[in-house]
């Protein structure tokens, strides 16, 4: 390895938050590296920004970057670690490399999703195979998580092996897909890992994670102790729990009905890779209806509230072919992602006022999670044995705890970066060498929104205060030409001692026009300046807010 060289990683999301995962290694002089990329995830759009679906990387730095880049890597199917390659992928068009079942989810949501790429260059890497990507030689290793086909990944160069662990937990019996390989992680060990790049999600809870088998056998007992219709809400990707919840039923002479096209999707490509062997096929929602309530268990989309998936509707009454009865049970096998609480507790009050029972991870075994608990990240640092603990995949609480932990466990460098930090992992102590670009994209509909315009803040000043829009027409000589039109949007329809807003506005605009003289009138950004002032002045003195004012000025 030539002296200037050297090995560095920059996280561009997922470092100090949950979700939208994008890692990338880079490796060679300081103005000739080559990079390689470990996944492209999504997050979702919280109330700073109002209408938006999704929240992407900003990917600025590797649109500059784009012909160092020597691929993309992705460790699982989870959406926060693959949900922004459709979007974003064309901007950077670098050959992609994950494992089957990954790829399988990747093609069958491109092929579902209008204006995706017309094709991806995904090449199939069989789980512990190892592949050169540019100067990067990379090993798959198969981990334990709550999608099949989850891997670290053990990457190697001239500067030293780093293991990047994606998302894990150290399952035995995980029901679908393979356990954690320990005996591969302790070689890695044996070799020497110069750092280990480390999920933190659950760095602040103690001792070991439940197995899936353990969730799996609870539920087998609810539903053989149900007496109506049982349905069940968790994360479409969690093939492991879909075939518990179909054991489950199995075992008690009941009948699966899949209600969602994200659980629809999976399941597909879970059968096509023989993840399901066994299990008979399910029915669709349209069954629903006919079916006794003693024999139907049902599996829903919707365990984090969103908007358009089944169980908000069925809650709101609002489904066309699903519809729950008093007595009948909903289990959310799932957890609630930080953010959606509100509209979670909103299902599951609207079931429960309508006599429907629920039943959360409060309740039973119902759920657990596919990631470590600090029991589990002892274990792994046991095996790995890291010079270089770099805690990522996480808040700034879990990777605080994290770092504390691997302090304790004797690691000799343990450092803490946040999203657009460089970090130089090797050669010489591991330590912050400069930052780089990097933000947030917001997927309005069809657009990617950046954080710099407009749109997002007034859209939140709009939700809070809604906007007046008035129309006056002036003549060239600034006489006024017909009466003023107002309309009122969010605004309250009347303000203090009972005014009634839109006259109060009108009436404000009629004074404002009279009072000025025909000169001022015959410019039309000064009147529309004045008049937006002075109506905003009027409606927060019997309101107590200053409403976005819009004025159109027509001169005729």
């Amino acid at each position: 390895m030539a002296v200037s060289e050297e090995l560095v990683f920059v996280p561009l999301g997922g470092v100090g938050e949950i979700g939208m995962n994008l890692a990338l290694y880079g490796f060679g002089a300081k103005k000739a590296r080559t990079w390689l990329l470990v996944d492209f995830g999504m997050s979702f759009a919280g109330d700073e920004a109002p209408g938006v679906d999704l929240v992407l990387p900003d990917i600025r730095f590797l649109e500059g970057e784009k012909k160092n880049i020597a691929g993309l890597v992705l460790t699982h199917g989870h959406e926060d670690h693959i949900g922004a390659v459709l979007d974003l992928w064309p901007r950077l068009r670098c050959p992609i490399y994950t494992t089957a079942f990954t790829a399988g989810l990747l093609e069958a949501k491109r092929a579902g999703e209008p204006g995706a790429p017309s094709s991806l260059p995904i090449t199939v890497v069989r789980s512990g195979q190892r592949i050169q990507v540019g100067p990067f030689d990379l090993e798959f290793v198969p981990v334990a998580h709550s999608i099949p086909d989850s891997h670290a990944i053990a990457i190697r160069t001239e500067a030293g092996l780093v293991v990047h662990t994606g998302d894990w937990k150290l399952d035995p019996t995980p029901v679908v897909g393979r356990a954690t390989d320990t005996a591969r992680l302790a070689a890695l060990g044996d070799e020497g890992v110069r750092a280990i790049i480390c999920d933190s999600t659950n760095a602040i809870r103690d001792g070991v994670s439940p197995s899936e088998a353990d969730v799996a056998a609870s539920l087998k007992e609810i539903v053989a102790k149900a007496k109506h219709r049982i349905a069940f809400t968790t994360f479409s990707s969690n093939v492991g729990r879909i075939r518990g919840i179909a054991e489950a039923a199995m075992a008690a002479g009941r009948e699966v009905v899949v209600v969602g096209r994200a659980l629809e999707r999976v399941i597909g490509v879970a059968r096509e890779q023989g993840l399901l062997e066994g299990i008979p096929a399910f029915r669709s929602a349209d069954f629903f209806g006919y079916m006794p309530r003693e024999r139907v268990v049902a599996i829903l989309t919707g365990s984090q509230g969103e908007p358009r998936a089944a169980l908000k509707r069925i809650a709101d009454d609002d489904h066309p072919e699903i519809a729950f009865s008093p007595g009948d049970l909903v289990v959310f096998s799932s957890r609630t992602i930080p953010g959606n609480e509100k509209v979670v507790n909103h299902i599951v009050n609207a079931l429960i006022k309508r006599g429907i029972e629920v039943m959360t991870d409060r309740d039973g075994l119902v759920h657990v999670s596919g990631h470590p608990r600090r029991g589990e990240l002892e274990k792994m640092y046991a095996l790995v044995r890291p010079q270089v603990s770099v805690p990522v995949h996480g808040e700034a609480l879990h990777l605080h705890e994290h770092a504390k932990l691997a302090r304790s466990l004797g690691v000799p460098e343990v450092v803490n970066c946040y999203d657009g930090q460089m970090l130089r992992l090797a050669p010489g102590p591991t330590e912050r060498v400069g930052e780089v670009p990097f933000g947030r994209l917001y997927k309005d509909a069809r657009l990617l929104l950046g954080e710099g315009g407009r749109t997002l803040p007034e859209r939140r000043k709009l939700s809070y205060v809604g906007v007046i829009s008035v129309a006056v027409a002036i003549d060239k000589h600034g006489v006024i030409a017909g009466d003023p039109s107002v309309e009122l949007s969010g605004v309250p329809e009347r303000g203090e001692g009972n005014v009634d807003m839109l006259d109060h506005v009108l009436d404000t605009v009629v004074a404002t026009l009279e009072g000025l003289p025909k000169a001022r009138r015959r410019d039309p950004d000064a009147l529309a300046e004045t008049l937006e002032r002075a109506v905003r002045g009027a409606v927060n003195a019997v309101w107590g807010k200053k409403p976005v004012c819009h004025v159109h000025v027509l001169e005729v």
